[in-house]
């Protein structure tokens, strides 16, 4: 069970999107390699373009094309989003339980936000297509604040939503969601079924890891009505 410090009505829970509530991981991957092959870029291996799952566009690609210029940076961050937002068609289904996990926690009085690496038109067309947008009281995305893991997006919704950072947690299915996590003094609990592997999350320290969403709720103590 997560400690928590005495006022979970106003406890937050912060989710990642890809890879941690939407299945997106394989049309990430697509799409990475069409952008790459558009702008006559040197290709990358799926292993490598799943590495950087998590971080912003321009983030990413200084992760993979190290000492890349602004040209470089905003052509391949065009051609991404064409071919995702516009062009691929690969399934992004949300995982098993998503949902169910979201409404228990609403109906347990938590909050809940996104930390995403996104973009905000990318993140708003998902949560219209997959939603869950209802359930969620604040989001931010990578093209608003510095890109994961800087704190950035947890200290503004932390602020936004006026919680002690005691008492929320960050959940996520990468490295960067953890390292996130520990820069802002949050806990965090990793997810083992998106972009990284279970022992890069355990290296980054949660206090706890899952494999689906249905074991998160009870990493909070018991509901009121259990016995």
């Amino acid at each position: 069970m997560i400690p928590r410090s005495g006022r979970d009505a106003l406890a937050l829970v912060v989710f990642d999107w890809d890879g941690t509530l939407m299945d997106s991981i394989a049309r990430i991957v697509r799409c990475l390699h069409l952008a790459i092959d558009a702008i006559g870029a040197e290709p990358r291996t799926d292993a490598q373009l799943r590495d950087i799952i998590g971080l912003g566009v321009r983030q990413a690609t200084q992760a993979l094309y190290p000492g890349a210029d602004e040209a470089l940076m905003m052509a391949l961050t065009r051609a991404y989003r064409l071919h995702y937002l516009e062009r691929d068609t690969t399934p992004t289904p949300l995982y098993p339980d998503a949902e169910a996990t979201l409404q228990k926690l609403v109906d347990r009085g938590f909050l809940l936000a996104v930390a995403t690496g996104k973009s905000r038109r990318g993140l708003d067309e998902a949560l219209e297509y997959s939603g869950l947008g209802g359930y969620f009281d604040a989001t931010a995305t990578a093209d608003e604040h510095p890109s994961k893991p800087h704190p950035a997006m947890l200290d503004h919704l932390l602020d936004r939503l006026g919680v002690d950072r005691r008492d929320a947690v960050m959940v996520g299915d990468s490295a960067y969601d953890l390292q996130m996590a520990n820069s802002a003094r949050v806990s965090g609990v990793g997810v083992t079924h998106g972009a990284h592997d279970t022992e890069r999350l355990r290296r980054c320290g949660p206090v706890a890891l899952i494999g689906a969403l249905s074991e998160l709720p009870p990493l909070f103590g018991p509901t009121q009505d259990s016995t």
